[in-house]
C-alpha cells in the first residue's frame, strides 16, 4: 500500500526541506517531494497533513521494559506474567512516536522475545535493540537480572550466555547503583583488566557495549575500556551528583570515541525547579565541557525506573534541552539521527530518506521552534505501519 502525506514541513533528521509531500511504500519510505509531482498524484492513500511536521521517528536509547514505574523497589526475579504488561509498554511507546529504543536490562529475555513480535508484525511496539541480563559483580547492581560474576572467566560465560540468545549488544554494569540494595553508585565494579576483556570480546562478536556509570572512576574504566555508550554519566563523588567531573576522564571518553547517555527523563525538572540549582549547575558544567570537548550524546529516559513511564522521551527531551542547554534542533537530533548512529542503526532509521523504513513521526507544530510539539503526536508510522 501506498500513503501520501501533503502539506508537511518537513525535518530530516539533519535538516529543513523543501519538499511538503512524504510517499511511504509497505515498510519504506518511497519519497520526499513536491506535492505538485506527477508521482505522487493517483495514489491510493492520500492525507492532508496542512500544519503539521514530519520528523523520524523518535529513539530511546535506554528504557528497560521489564521493570514497572509504579514500583519503588527492584524485583526479586523476572516473572513469566509481566510479558502482556512490556507489550503494552512497548506499544504505549510506539504510539507516543518512539519507533526505535534500546532495552538495556531484563531477567528473562522477555524483551527479546518481544523484539521479534514486533519484528515480525506479531505485537506493536519500537524496533527494540536488546542486551539481555547485564554483567554485574557479585550482589552488584542489578544482580537480581541473573548476570553476576565473581571473576573474568565468570563474566565471559555471563556474556556468552547473551549472545547464546541472541541479544543485539552487551550491557556491563561498571559501577554500582541507586536501584540495588547494598550497591553503591560510586563504586566501580570491575577492574580494568576484566572491562577491557569484555569489551574486546563483545566488539569481536560484533555486539556493542552500553556501560553502566554512575561514579567517576567507573566512567575512567569504561573509556578506557572503549565501550560504545556511556549510560548516565553521572560523575558522582563524596558531595553527590555531577560533584566529581574530571576533566582528563572527559578527554578519555572523547579520544576513545563513546557516546554519552545521560538518561535525561522528565522527573529532571526538579532540577530546573530547585531554588538552591546546586546539583543543575554541577550537571550544567559537566554536559558542557562534553559537548565543548566533542563528545556525542543521545537521548535516553532509563524508562522503567520509579515514576520513569516508558512513553514520556517526548516529554523529557524538553527537560534535556533545558538542562543541557542544547537547541531545538541539536534536541532532535539527540534522538534521532545521532541516536541512530551511536546505536549503529542510521543505514535503516533516524532520517527521512528514500529507501529507509518508514519510521514517521508527524506532529502539531513545528519542534524547531516548539520542542512541546513533540507531545501532541497527530500520525506514527513505525516501519510503515500507521499507530496513530
Amino acid at each position: 500500500m501506498t500513503i501520501t502525506l501533503r502539506g508537511l514541513k518537513v525535518w530530516d533528521g539533519f535538516k529543513s526541506l523543501d519538499a511538503n509531500t512524504l510517499v511511504i511504500e509497505g515498510a519504506r519510505i518511497a519519497g520526499l517531494v513536491d506535492g505538485r509531482d506527477q508521482r505522487v498524484r493517483d495514489q491510493s492513500a492520500s492525507i492532508d497533513c496542512s500544519g503539521l511536521t514530519a520528523i523520524p521517528g523518535l529513539i530511546d536509547a535506554h528504557v528497560h521494559l521489564e521493570l514497572n514505574p509504579d514500583d519503588k523497589d527492584a524485583p526479586a526475579q523476572s516473572k513469566d506474567d509481566i510479558v502482556p504488561l512490556m507489550a503494552e509498554r512497548a506499544m504505549k511507546m510506539a504510539k507516543a512516536g518512539i519507533t526505535t529504543a534500546r532495552d538495556l536490562g531484563g531477567g528473562a529475555w522477555h524483551e527479546l522475545a518481544l523484539r521479534d513480535a514486533i519484528a515480525c508484525g506479531d505485537a506493536v511496539g519500537p524496533r527494540l535493540l536488546c542486551s539481555g541480563q547485564p554483567i554485574t559483580s557479585p550482589r552488584g547492581h542489578c544482580h537480581f537480572w541473573g548476570g553476576e560474576a565473581a571473576s573474568l572467566d565468570e563474566a565471559k560465560s555471563v556474556l556468552t550466555r547473551q549472545l547464546d540468545h541472541g541479544v543485539d549488544l552487551i550491557k556491563i554494569m561498571a559501577t554500582g547503583g541507586r536501584l540495588t540494595k547494598g550497591s553503591e553508585p560510586t563504586d566501580a565494579q570491575f577492574s580494568q583488566e576484566t572491562l577491557s576483556a569484555l569489551v574486546a570480546m563483545a566488539h569481536a562478536s560484533t555486539r556493542h557495549v552500553a556501560a553502566h556509570c554512575h561514579g567517576t572512576e567507573g566512567i575512567r574504566r569504561a573509556a578506557n575500556a572503549g565501550v560504545d555508550t556511556i549510560e548516565h554519566c553521572s560523575w558522582v563523588g563524596p558531595q553527590g551528583w555531577a560533584s566529581d567531573f574530571q576533566e582528563d576522564v572527559a578527554q578519555l571518553i572523547f579520544d576513545h570515541g563513546c557516546w554519552v547517555s545521560p538518561t535525561v527523563n522528565k522527573g529532571w525538572q526538579r532540577m530546573l525547579d530547585s531554588k538552591s540549582g546546586d546539583v543543575l549547575n554541577r550537571v550544567r558544567r559537566a554536559y558542557r565541557h562534553l559537548l565543548d570537548l566533542g563528545v556525542p550524546m543521545v537521548a535516553s529516559t532509563d524508562a522503567g525506573i520509579p515514576g520513569v513511564y516508558h512513553e514520556d522521551l517526548p516529554h523529557a527531551l524538553l527537560v534535556f534541552a533545558a538542562i543541557a542547554e542544547l537547541s531545538n534542533e541539536a534536541t532532535l537530533r539527540t534522538a534521532t539521527s545521532d541516536a541512530a548512529r551511536a546505536l549503529g542503526v542510521l543505514d535503516r532509521t533516524g532520517s527521512l530518506e528514500s529507501n529507509k523504513d518508514a519510521d514517521v513521526l508527524i506532529v502539531d507544530g513545528d519542534p524547531l521552534t516548539d520542542l512541546s510539539a513533540l507531545t501532541r503526536p497527530v500520525h506514527v508510522f513505525a516501519r510503515g505501519r500507521a499507530l496513530l
